[in-house]
């Protein structure tokens, strides 16, 4: 499917803006911390908001009849109604100034950047650019979100060997994301995405080989690498996707610091570089 010829009936749609309010509920900090095998205990209303748990708030709340097949949205509202109906959320960019406080009234607003038709490996895809500002009392984040739109696969995946990295990182932790991570860390970012809970959907219809583990919170797996690690907060943080990862299967997220500056990977099980990403500390 060409897509070139479309892309000027999308200009439109670039600038398009939607707010939401809400409050950074304790609760659900507790909640993510406990999807992550922390400790939800040791914070309260005040202390500052761990990186990336901003995506558990203002978050679009489309009524059950609004959404599409694949549990998103359907598009025509904020996003634009793309030819493609598979989506995945390919990486993105984070400025952190000041701190978000868990407890504190905060404000989203999301404005679509730019509509770029591309070809990739699989064939054409479209590529949308999302800018969200997320702010509150002291403190602002500032989002670059680059979510890819591309055609359902009529076989399935089949990912191809790569030799995992040689270099060694200071830091090395495993994971293994089990259905309760995967279903917890969907409902905290109701998130009602099927290929992150149900099995059949994600084999037979996006022809994945088994449940993927949510791009979103192997993001935030680095981050809390980089923040427990380092006893610092971050300042800028940049990710991108390279290869699904699957439910039940060991994850090593890794990462080394030289000076404020933080490299950042997750490897997948056979030890390729499923995401790559870097940081800089406040």
């Amino acid at each position: 499917m060409a897509v070139q010829g479309d892309a000027g009936a999308w200009d439109a749609w670039i600038g398009r803006a939607d707010e939401a309010v809400d409050r950074a509920s304790l609760a659900l900090v507790r909640g993510m911390l406990a999807t992550l095998d922390r400790s939800p205990d040791g914070v309260g209303d005040g202390d500052p908001l761990p990186p990336l748990f901003h995506w558990m708030y203002c978050r679009e709340v489309a009524p059950g009849s609004r959404l599409d097949s694949d549990g998103h949205q359907k598009r025509g509202d904020f996003l634009p109604s793309l030819p493609f109906s598979r989506r995945m959320w390919a990486g993105g960019r984070l400025a952190f100034e000041g701190s978000l406080r868990i407890g504190e009234r905060i404000r989203r607003r999301s404005t679509i950047r730019s509509i770029t038709p591309k070809t990739g490996r699989s064939g054409p895809l479209v590529l949308v650019t999302v800018e969200h500002r997320i702010s509150g009392a002291e403190g602002e984040i500032v989002e670059g979100q680059d979510l890819v739109f591309l055609e359902r696969p009529t076989e399935p995946l089949t990912l191809a060997a790569v030799r995992g990295p040689e270099d060694e990182m200071a830091w090395s932790e495993p994971v293994t994301p089990d259905i309760a991570m995967l279903f917890r860390f969907s409902a905290l970012t109701f998130n009602a995405h099927r290929i992150h809970y149900d099995r059949s959907y994600a084999r037979d219809v996006e022809m994945y080989p088994d449940l993927v583990v949510h791009g979103p919170l192997t993001a935030l797996l680095l981050a809390d690498l980089a923040t427990r690690r380092s006893g610092r907060a971050l300042r800028t943080l940049a990710f991108r996707a390279r290869r699904p990862m699957f439910v039940d299967r060991r994850i090593t997220v890794q990462g080394r610091r030289v000076e404020k500056q933080v490299d950042l990977r997750a490897l997948d099980d056979t030890g390729a570089v499923a995401m790559s990403a870097d940081a800089t500390l406040a």
